[in-house]
């Protein structure tokens, strides 16, 4: 089962989802998104925020990095009844798992590559305002959907490159064309000013001495 939650606190909204479980949340690792964002601390859910386009994990509104601390710490037995509550978040890509790690369970390629946001108490009416957005989808679509999201976002970032690419492709030929021109320009500029022998290096110009060739008859 994954959890769909909407978040309001920045324009535009912002969707975030867990998985019910440990099982889930392995899905949520292995279709997570490159602009992903992950949020964990204690044995608790994991909570991805889907960034908009464009967006980094490291200029996040203040406000929609508390509305997923807030999820996580809800989302965790021991952490939920506690105050003082560390929660951790880096990107998706970040995230390292290997076979050595038990289900659900992940640490992070940089360490150095995350950030960290306390929170003194849990705040009920962010979690109520959360709660009544919330959707579900329940496996094994939930994976099939997690999967086709994926899929539909990795076509969109391709078609994104190619379109730069040729855009890219565009911009050199104008800018090789430009030279070829200016090239062309300047030889018939050198023309005018010193005559076609002068641009072939031939002729009279090259008679450096000055002499007559009539003087050697």
């Amino acid at each position: 089962m994954v959890y769909y939650f909407t978040s309001t606190v920045s324009d535009p909204a912002s969707t975030l989802y867990l998985g019910k479980d440990k099982f889930e949340n392995e899905e949520l690792i292995k279709y997570g998104w490159e602009e992903d964002f992950h949020a964990d601390n204690l044995s608790s859910a994991h909570i991805y925020l889907r960034l908009a386009p464009g967006q980094s994990w490291t200029d996040i509104p203040a406000g929609l990095v508390e509305d997923c601390a807030q999820l996580t710490k809800a989302n965790s037995i021991e952490g939920n009844k506690r105050d003082n509550v560390t929660v951790i978040y880096t990107p998706w890509s970040n995230l390292k798992k290997d076979g050595s790690m038990a289900v659900g369970q992940v640490s992070f390629h940089d360490p150095k590559k995350t950030t960290r946001i306390l929170l003194p108490t849990r705040i009920n009416a962010t979690i109520n305002r959360l709660t009544k957005t919330r959707t579900e989808i329940p496996p094994p679509a939930s994976s099939e959907h997690l999967r086709a999201e994926r899929d539909a976002h990795l076509a969109e970032l391709r078609k994104t490159t190619n379109a730069e690419l040729q855009k890219l492709k565009k911009e050199e030929a104008r800018l090789a064309k430009e030279r070829r021109e200016e090239k062309a320009r300047k030889e018939r500029d050198w023309e005018e000013l010193y005559g076609e022998e002068a641009v072939n290096g031939e002729g009279r110009a090259n008679n450096q001495e000055g002499f007559d060739e009539d003087d050697f008859m």
